[in-house]
């Protein structure tokens, strides 16, 4: 008897392609991961508003995700918010558009960089511990444990910590906007010697409020991502401790490609139905 895979037909969402005596044409195992990682993360939309809802669980993992995240994510975003300050006032020198270096900046830093550099870490900090938990349990049968017990895995272990991802996303977008902000306003007027008022006053001349819009929503998104990629390779790991440094090392990988392509998607849609603001 084959064992049931989330995100397959056996949780009750997805069609299992894979049938005996049908050949599997190129790329059909790629298709079929595929369409369980899609399945599951409808699983996990749907038990959402399920009760009951494992609060206790949501606290720990929320808190364990910002334990190991935050720290990584502000040391990261002062070097990033510099550079992009660097290389924007570089550019602005030389077109002397000195005083837009400070807007410039902030565009980049609250709209790409910030939800980037947070999804980036809660993957590779938060996302990794969490599917080496979950592998953890399933090589030692405790999943299958509980759905003989009647207890739903996906409500019970993946929906609080893909809620709890998401949330830390959340949160930690706005300390990385307020850090890579300070820390690009100090590499301009420092080491270019740009001029603070400038800098300041020139936030309200391109920047406007969807900008912080996009960006909390981008951070919303990519949490998701993450909480769900990581849970689905945690659910699903090869046999033995090896499938589960395995597991870890793909989900990240696989959490890193699907970011850039939802950033991608996310800022075309944005900059198709938003204006940008006039000066």
């Amino acid at each position: 008897m084959r064992k049931p895979v989330f995100g397959s037909k056996e949780s009750g969402l997805a069609i299992d392609v894979e049938r005996e005596g049908v050949r599997s044409f190129p790329g059909a195992a790629a298709l079929r991961q595929t369409g369980r990682l899609y399945a599951l993360a409808l699983d996990v939309l749907r038990c959402i508003p399920r009760r009951p809802f494992q609060f206790r669980e949501f606290v720990q993992q929320f808190w364990f995700i910002a334990s190991v995240s935050i720290l990584p994510t502000a040391l990261v975003a002062i070097p990033f918010g510099g550079v992009i300050a660097l290389h924007v006032g570089s550019l602005t020198t030389q077109i002397g558009a000195q005083s837009f270096t400070g807007a410039a900046s902030v565009l980049a830093i609250i709209q790409q960089a910030g939800p980037i550099v947070t999804a980036l870490l809660i993957a590779g900090a938060g996302g990794s511990a969490m599917c080496a938990d979950l592998g953890s349990r399933t090589i030692r049968e405790e999943i299958d444990a509980m759905e003989v017990l009647g207890v739903s895995p996906v409500q019970r272990l993946v929906v609080p910590r893909v809620l709890a991802a998401m949330g830390v996303a959340v949160f930690l977008n706005g300390m990385v906007s307020v850090v890579g902000v300070c820390g690009g306003y100090f590499f301009n007027v420092v080491l270019q010697d740009g001029t603070p008022g400038a800098y300041l006053a020139s936030f309200s001349a391109l920047a406007q409020l969807p900008d912080l819009w996009i960006s909390e929503i981008k951070a919303l998104i990519f949490g998701f991502v993450a909480g769900v990629v990581a849970a689905y390779r945690g659910l699903n790991p090869a046999a033995g401790p090896k499938g589960v440094g395995d597991a870890v090392n793909q989900s990240v990988v696989i959490t890193f490609l699907l970011l850039f392509l939802a950033n991608f998607v996310l800022t075309t849609v944005y900059l198709q139905l938003v204006p940008p603001k006039g000066m």
